[in-house]
């Protein structure tokens, strides 16, 4: 990628409209990888990995786990089953140490902000909004290509139970659109955000639960631990270093089994749809198919239209004005991403959950996916 470089007023202006122009002299420009939609990203991995072999259970609770055997509850049926194994990874989050007592969390929540890209206009890249009086300290605004802007995020310790669904705080809401109002000249209202969600960090107390100190001043970087039955726990880290995380912790784990394995090959291996952008452009499927598929954009057509029986205009035409998810890719997440359910299609494989008057327009479109897969022969 190019390297980061200065930008002058003029150039700040032209990528980002709407910067405030008072005492605005300049700008950093850098660049990074783009993240399409995170859900799509955790759901290619386990379509990847299930193409290697591995077998992928979604809605399976975890009740136990050790060195050697899980114990599972299917969600949907209610069934239990014990999965033996020669290693066991603890790959749960901030739910880590609830399987494993040697490890203590200090969960972190992050909170964002969605609001419609018409707020703040013209807007080319994302900016970083420094926290007024901090040195080190920023708030992203983030475009997306669904026509929304994401803006976060916060830092907040969230000590007590872990909920399922982390609620942002009406605080860490007004903290985000000050920090935005201070490099924007639009003026920001409570109103204007259409959609607020947040998430818990699993970040590990080094120092035990009762040392002071924020949650901002814990550090960032992954670990890897073994406990005293065995199992292996890996808990920190961030979404750009997954592949270094499962590479540490299989190592661990595959070294602590006496297993027979060879060098990890993640650093150079491909997801689905993965390919140089050169090929991606010479594709003919549909640009948001092939933004979110790759190459994998043709089976993702392919199997509604053989699913369906539809012609493509039905397709491949957006939910609504304001929801550009089609009918395709609420089919494939049936047939191919292991979607039971609305929540599963409009919360898990699309993000379209993240605003409510979106999800409520999207509903009849998730509804028909669902029985439209249903009716299909071999299912």
């Amino acid at each position: 990628m190019p390297t980061p470089r200065r930008l002058s007023r003029t150039e700040a202006l032209a990528m980002a409209p709407g910067l405030r122009p008072a005492g605005l002299r300049g700008g950093l420009l850098g660049w990074d990888g783009q993240l399409e939609d995170d859900a799509r990203l955790v759901t290619t991995i386990a379509r990847t990995a299930a193409s290697y072999g591995a077998h992928v259970r979604t809605r399976a609770r975890v009740l136990h786990a050790s060195g050697t055997s899980v114990a599972l509850r299917d969600e949907l049926t209610g069934a239990t089953r014990t999965v033996r194994a020669r290693s066991v990874v603890n790959a749960t989050g901030v739910w880590a140490g609830d399987l494993a007592e040697e490890v203590t969390l200090r969960p972190s929540r992050g909170t964002h902000l969605v609001l419609r890209g018409d707020r703040l206009p013209g807007l080319r890249t994302s900016v970083f909004a420094p926290v007024p009086g901090s040195t080190n300290r920023f708030v992203m605004v983030l475009p997306q290509p669904d026509g929304t802007i994401y803006v976060g995020l916060t830092d907040e310790p969230a000590p007590g139970p872990v909920p399922d669904v982390p609620q942002p705080t009406e605080p860490e809401i007004g903290f985000l659109l000050d920090v935005v109002a201070a490099t924007f000249a639009e003026p920001l209202h409570r109103a204007d955000v259409v959609g607020a969600y947040a998430g818990l960090r699993p970040l590990l107390d080094v120092a035990g639960p009762d040392a002071a100190g924020q949650t901002a001043d814990l550090s960032r970087r992954h670990a890897v631990l073994t406990g005293r039955t065995g199992m292996v726990t890996v808990v920190g880290g961030k979404l750009t270093t997954y592949r270094r995380m499962a590479q540490d912790a299989v190592d661990t784990a595959v070294a602590g089994a006496g297993l027979d394995a060879g060098p990890c090959g993640t650093a150079a291996l491909p997801l689905l749809g993965a390919a140089p952008r050169p090929v991606l452009d010479a594709l003919e499927e549909p640009a948001r198919l092939v933004r979110r598929f790759g190459t994998d954009a043709a089976l993702v057509l392919g199997t509604a239209r053989e699913v369906t029986g539809l012609g493509d205009d039905e397709l491949l035409a957006p939910a609504a004005p304001t929801v550009p998810v089609t009918l395709a890719e609420l089919v494939f997440a049936v047939t191919h991403e292991g979607a039971h359910d609305v929540d599963d299609l409009l919360e898990r494989r699309t993000r379209v959950g993240l605003v409510g008057a979106d999800r409520a327009l999207a509903e009849p479109a998730a509804e028909r996916a669902l029985a439209l897969a249903a009716m299909s022969p071999g299912r």
